[in-house]
């Protein structure tokens, strides 16, 4: 049964959310809010519990402990309701290498009870959005890897889902395909779609509304990308210096250090500047026969701060 939301602008809500795989705590506690029409990006290295939680979201697992409720219905006791409802792209889509583009989507389509003219509207609709028009009888297997993912886009569209849950959508996805995918989540909330998406990229976090960052199992701070750059009170310097591994090793080892992670040919540093200063750590890099080093504040990207975050949590 639906259960209206204490509030209505909500389409997704995790009360305490937990999974455990033996001793394994792979969602710890998960507290989560998503607003209708927005895109919410759950951002985390290869083993913080991102695909857990999409598949506890999406009711292809069951929670340890816990509530979740999507659309409107409780996972565990309404999943066939929440499927009817969403649209679920895992990591690794079934697609059927030797069915074109157009078969592949009409399969797909007889499994959503799809068909006729409804069908070849929608169908037309989505590869207009797309672009992939010109490669409609080209077989899967033979689709690059930005159009492999803009194929099962297409197919996990054709039911027209409330809610779109991708699960690192653009991972090994090259730059200009990557963007075109975006372009077209863009186009989605336009239409009222909701987009909740995992990715293990901090650039593509900065693309969304919301974002939740997470480690271990355990979500650590959840906000606009603007304001989750406001949450880390430590200043953040950009170092250069001739040696950049020797003055990272040594830097690593400083009272008053948070982080220091290379960036580029130069390193990123946070400090905490009631234990130390830049004149201190300039000082004694000299001493070590390490300068010249030059250090200049920054404003730090949405990596620097989540970097920041999992060291001062000791992760």
């Amino acid at each position: 049964m639906a259960v209206k939301d204490s509030q209505d602008s909500l389409i997704i809500r995790t009360h305490d959310l937990t999974r455990r795989f033996g001793e394994l705590v792979a969602v710890d506690r998960l507290n989560l809010e998503v607003a209708r029409g927005e895109i919410f990006g759950l951002v985390g290295p290869d083993g913080a519990g991102k695909t857990t939680t999409l598949r506890l979201l999406c009711g292809l697992l069951d929670p340890t402990e816990g509530e979740a409720w999507v659309a409107g219905h409780d996972v565990a006791r309404a999943a066939d309701a929440v499927k009817d409802r969403i649209g679920y792209m895992a990591q690794r889509f079934g697609l059927y290498d030797d069915l074109t583009v157009q078969e592949n989507m009409r399969f797909y389509a007889d499994l959503f009870g799809l068909s006729g003219v409804k069908r070849d509207e929608l169908t037309a609709r989505l590869l207009k959005m797309t672009r992939m028009e010109p490669f409609l009888k080209r077989p899967a297997g033979k689709l690059s890897g930005g159009m492999k993912q803009k194929l099962a886009l297409m197919c996990t569209l054709l039911h027209h889902p409330m809610i779109l849950f991708l699960d690192e959508p653009t991972n090994g996805v090259d730059p200009v395909s990557r963007r075109d995918f975006w372009a077209i989540l863009y186009e989605l909330v336009q239409e009222g779609v909701t987009i909740f998406v995992t990715t293990a990229y901090l650039d593509e976090a900065e693309r969304c509304n919301r974002v939740g960052l997470m480690h271990k199992g355990r979500l650590i701070r959840c906000d606009s990308p603007d304001l989750l750059k406001k949450q880390v009170e430590e200043p953040c310097y950009e170092v250069e210096g001739a040696d950049r591994g020797r003055v990272r090793d040594f830097l690593q080892g400083c009272e008053g250090v948070v982080s220091v992670e290379p960036c580029g040919s130069t390193l990123h540093l946070f400090l905490d500047p009631s234990r130390t200063s830049v004149l201190t750590l300039t000082q004694r890099l000299d001493d070590r026969g390490l300068g010249p080093v030059h250090f200049r504040e920054i404003v730090p990207s949405l990596e620097d701060i989540f970097i920041a975050l999992i060291r001062k949590a000791g992760g």
